[in-house]
C-alpha cells in the first residue's frame, strides 16, 4: 500500500489519493459520457493497494494511464494522456521562455546577470543555457528542504549556485612566486621557471587565466611588484651581458650593483661604467614597461570562459622599496595611465594600491612618490583603488619593515571587495587561500515582514528573531555546500590543487581536496542595510543617528554570530558586505510582488549594496566616510568605500589623495573612487566631458560612460541589468 510520495522537486509527502480522484474526474468531465464516480473509487482503490510503499508521481500517474486503459471507459484515458502531456508542456514552458529570449539576444535580466559576459555570442548562450538549466538541479538535488525553501521564498540568494555542482571554489590569492621559480603543469602544457621579466608577466597573466578556469570566482596576485622584482634584476644582468658580447668587456662588476632607481636617462656626458649601466638600466626599464604593457592588454583580451569573458583578475601593490620593486610599480602605472589599444581604459586587472605609513603614503616615506602617481593614474582611469594596510584590522603582528618577505603578512584583496585575512587553521595571510563560497541574507524582506508590529522595541525584537533564523539556515547551507566541495579530488583543479592552495603541494592526484579547504572562509552575506532600517525605522542610517545605531547594532549581531558559527562548525566564517551585481534587483522585485510598493523601501528597481548610504541620498564624502566606516571592522570578508566626484578628475589628483585621506583618517579598510568618463565605442575616444553626445574624435555618436558596477568596471553599460542601470541613474556626486 502507497504510504509517501516523492514529488518532482525530490520532497517526500504522505500519499493522498484525493489527488488521483480530482485528476480522474478532470479527465472524465472533458468526455460526453462524463464522470464515473464507482469507476473513480475502483481505480483509486487498486492503485493503493497495489501500489509500492512509496512511490514516485510519476509511477502514479503511469498506474492511472494503465488502469484507465483496462476500463471500459477508453476515452478518459486518451483525455487524461493528453492533459498528463499539456502538464508536462506548461512544466517545461518556463525553461522554453527563457530560452527563447537567450537565443533571440534580448536585453533582460537573465541574459544581463554578469555585465562581464556577452551573451549574444554563440559561447556566451552556452554559459548561459547551462546556467539557467543548472540551477534548478542544485534547488531540488543538492539543497536542504530548509535552503531550498528560503531560496523559493526571496529570503536567501546563493552565490554562483550553478558552479555548485562542480565543486569549484570561488576565489584565491595567487602566491606567483611558487610559480614563477618552480614552473607548473596544468591540462596540456607546461610552463617553465621565469627567468626575464617578459617571461614573468606572461606566466602572471597564465596562472591568472588557468585559475580562473577551476574556479567560479575571481583571481587575485597578493603581492605583484615583490613576485616580479626579481626578474627585473636578472633582465637588467641580461643587458649588461649583451653589452660585455658588444664591446668585449667585462662588466661581471656590475650584474649586482647598488641601483637606487630605474629612471631612463640619456647617455649624453656619460663615460666607462657610467655609461655602460645607464645604457643597462635604459634599456631594462624599457622591457619592464612593454611587459606591464603586455600583461595589461593580455588582461583584458584573454578570453578565460565562454561568452568572451576575460579573467577577473586583482593584482595587489605598492609597498616594494626595492630598486626592482619601484621598477614594476611605476612601470605598471605608467602603463595604465596610457591605456590599452587606441588609449581606452584597461577594465582588468583591478588594481589595488597597498596604503602603508612608513612606507608609500607620507611625503618622507620611500615610495611617496609612486603613491602620487598612483593617485594621478587612478584620476584618469578609475585604478588603483586603495588597501588601507594601517586600518587597525589589518594589522599583522609580524610586519617588519625590514622583513623582504613582509608581503607575507600584508592584507590583500580582490577588486570586488572579498578579503581573507584572519585563519583558524593556518598563517594568518591572504596568500594561498580565498573564499570557499558564499550566500546573501535578504534583510530587507525579514524587516518588511515586522513592519505591522506597532510597538517599535517588539518590532525590532521580532527582526532580529527572524534574522537568527535566517543566519543559522544560512550556516547550514554553507556547511552543506562545504561537505559537497570537499569531495572533491585534487586532479579536478590541476593548478589550483598543486601551487595554489597553501598545502595543496602535499596532494596526490586522487586525494580529495578536504584537508587543505578549511583555511578558505564561508561567507555570510547581507544586502539593503538602507532599505531594512527604513522599513523598521522610517529613516536610513545616512540621515538619521538612531537608525545608524540599529544598523551597526544588526551588523555587530551578524558578526557575533558567525563568531558563533566559526565555533560550532570548525570552518572559517565571515560576514560579507555584499557585493550585488545580478542580485541587486532580484530580491526588490519579489518584495514588491509579494508587499507591494513601499515607499523608500520597495519603489526602486534595485536594493541598496550591503551597508553603503543610498547612492540617490546627497551628502559629502566626509559623511558618507563617518557613516560606513564602522561597517568595515565588523565585515571581515570583504567590504568596499565608494565616492563619486564631479568633473574631470584627471586634472585633479588632489580630489584622489582627498578620499584616500578620508580612507586613513575613518578607519576604512578598502576604497575607491567614482568619476566621469566618456568613451566612444567606434574609435575608443575617452574624455570627461558631461553629456557627450559626439565623438570629438571620429563624430561618432556611439558614446558610453564607463563606470564601475560593483568593484570592477564595465566597458559599456548595454551589459548591464536594469536593476544596475536604475541605480547608476540615480547615483549623486559627494560633494
Amino acid at each position: 500500500m502507497i504510504q509517501t510520495v516523492v514529488k518532482r522537486d525530490g520532497r517526500v509527502v504522505g500519499y493522498n489519493e484525493e489527488k488521483i480522484k480530482a485528476a480522474i474526474r478532470k479527465a472524465m468531465l472533458t468526455t460526453e459520457m462524463g464522470e464515473d464516480e464507482s469507476l473513480i473509487h475502483r481505480i483509486t482503490d487498486r492503485i493503493s493497494t497495489y501500489g509500492k510503499e512509496q512511490m514516485s508521481v510519476e509511477e502514479i500517474q503511469d498506474r492511472v494511464e494503465l488502469e484507465l486503459m483496462k476500463s471500459p471507459r477508453k476515452e478518459v484515458a486518451k483525455r487524461y494522456i493528453a492533459y498528463r502531456d499539456q502538464r508536462s508542456i506548461a512544466r517545461r514552458a518556463k525553461t522554453r521562455d527563457m530560452f527563447l529570449e537567450i537565443i533571440e539576444a534580448k536585453s533582460n535580466d537573465i541574459t544581463r546577470e554578469n555585465a562581464n559576459m556577452n551573451t549574444d555570442s554563440p559561447a556566451g548562450m552556452m554559459m548561459k543555457f547551462a546556467s539557467e538549466t543548472t540551477k534548478p538541479f542544485v534547488d531540488d538535488y543538492l539543497l536542504s528542504t530548509e535552503a531550498r525553501e528560503a531560496v523559493r521564498n526571496g529570503y536567501l540568494h546563493i552565490h554562483d549556485k550553478d558552479y555548485y555542482p562542480t565543486k569549484s571554489l570561488t576565489c584565491v590569492q595567487h602566491p606567483l612566486d611558487r610559480i614563477l621559480v618552480n614552473g607548473f603543469v596544468a591540462g596540456h602544457g607546461e610552463s617553465r621557471p621565469a627567468k626575464r621579466i617578459e617571461t614573468a608577466s606572461i606566466i602572471a597573466c597564465i596562472s591568472l587565466e588557468t585559475a580562473q578556469n577551476e574556479m567560479h570566482g575571481g583571481q587575485a596576485i597578493p603581492a605583484f611588484d615583490f613576485y616580479l622584482a626579481p626578474f627585473v634584476r636578472s633582465s637588467f644582468i641580461e643587458e649588461v651581458k649583451n653589452i660585455e658580447a658588444l664591446t668585449g668587456n667585462d662588466l661581471s662588476h656590475l650584474y649586482n650593483c647598488e641601483i637606487k632607481d630605474y629612471i631612463r636617462k640619456p647617455l649624453d656626458g656619460l663615460e666607462g661604467d657610467a655609461r655602460w649601466l645607464q645604457h643597462a638600466i635604459n634599456r631594462t626599464t624599457s622591457r619592464v614597461h612593454q611587459a606591464m604593457e603586455a600583461f595589461i592588454h593580455n588582461m583584458n583580451t584573454i578570453h578565460s570562459r565562454g561568452g568572451n569573458q576575460v579573467v577577473f583578475s586583482s593584482i595587489n601593490y605598492g609597498t616594494d622599496t626595492s630598486a626592482e620593486g619601484r621598477c614594476i610599480i611605476r612601470e605598471l602605472l605608467n602603463s595604465t595611465y596610457e591605456g590599452v589599444g587606441n588609449g581606452a581604459t584597461a577594465i582588468f586587472p583591478i588594481q589595488i594600491w597597498k596604503k602603508k605609513r612608513g612606507v608609500n603614503y607620507l611625503p618622507e616615506d620611500p615610495n611617496y612618490d609612486l603613491y602620487k602617481l598612483a593617485c594621478k593614474v587612478t584620476a584618469r582611469r578609475f585604478f588603483p583603488n586603495f588597501v588601507n594596510l594601517d586600518a587597525t584590522f589589518n594589522h599583522h603582528e609580524k610586519w617588519d619593515a625590514n622583513d623582504p618577505q613582509r608581503y607575507k603578512y600584508e592584507v590583500a584583496t580582490m577588486g570586488c571587495r572579498t578579503r581573507v585575512f584572519e585563519n583558524r587553521y593556518g598563517e594568518k595571510t591572504s596568500i594561498g587561500r580565498g573564499n570557499l563560497s558564499f550566500s546573501t541574507i535578504n534583510i530587507v524582506r525579514l524587516a518588511i515582514e515586522c513592519m505591522n508590529i506597532v510597538n517599535e522595541q517588539e518590532r525590532i525584537e521580532r527582526f532580529f528573531s527572524k534574522l537568527d533564523n535566517m543566519l543559522d539556515i544560512t550556516a547550514r547551507q554553507l556547511c552543506d555546500r562545504f561537505d559537497f566541495q570537499r569531495t572533491a579530488k585534487a586532479k579536478q583543479f590541476p593548478l589550483l590543487m598543486s601551487r595554489l592552495w597553501n598545502g595543496a603541494d602535499a596532494l596526490a592526484a586522487d586525494d580529495t581536496i578536504e584537508s587543505v579547504i578549511n583555511q578558505g572562509t564561508l561567507g555570510i552575506g547581507f544586502i539593503g542595510l538602507a532599505e531594512c532600517l527604513i522599513a523598521l525605522t522610517g529613516k536610513h542610517h545616512g540621515e538619521d543617528e538612531k537608525a545608524q545605531k540599529l544598523g551597526l547594532r544588526i551588523v555587530s549581531h551578524m558578526r557575533s554570530r558567525v563568531n558563533e558559527f566559526s565555533e560550532k562548525y570548525g570552518h572559517n566564517f565571515s560576514v560579507l558586505a555584499t557585493p550585488a551585481e545580478g542580485l541587486s534587483g532580484k530580491f526588490t522585485s519579489r518584495d514588491r510582488r509579494s508587499f507591494g510598493i513601499i515607499p523608500g523601501v520597495t519603489d526602486k528597481d534595485y536594493y541598496t549594496n550591503s551597508n553603503h548610504v543610498p547612492v540617490y541620498y546627497k551628502c559629502s564624502p566626509r559623511h558618507k566616510a563617518v557613516i560606513e566606516a564602522p561597517y568595515h571592522e565588523l565585515t571581515g570578508g570583504g567590504h568596499i568605500f565608494y565616492v563619486e566626484i564631479d568633473g574631470d578628475a584627471t586634472h585633479n589628483p588632489q580630489a584622489i589623495e582627498d578620499i584616500v585621506d578620508l580612507i586613513d583618517k575613518y578607519n576604512i579598510g578598502y576604497g575607491s573612487v567614482n568619476h566621469n568618463r566618456n568613451r566612444c565605442m567606434d574609435c575608443g575616444y575617452e574624455d570627461a566631458q558631461e553629456n557627450l553626445t559626439e565623438c570629438p574624435s571620429c563624430h561618432g555618436h556611439n558614446i558610453d560612460c564607463l563606470q564601475r558596477i560593483t568593484g570592477y568596471l564595465v566597458g559599456t553599460t548595454d551589459r548591464w541589468n536594469n536593476a544596475k542601470l536604475a541605480e547608476l541613474r540615480d547615483r549623486v556626486v559627494h560633494e
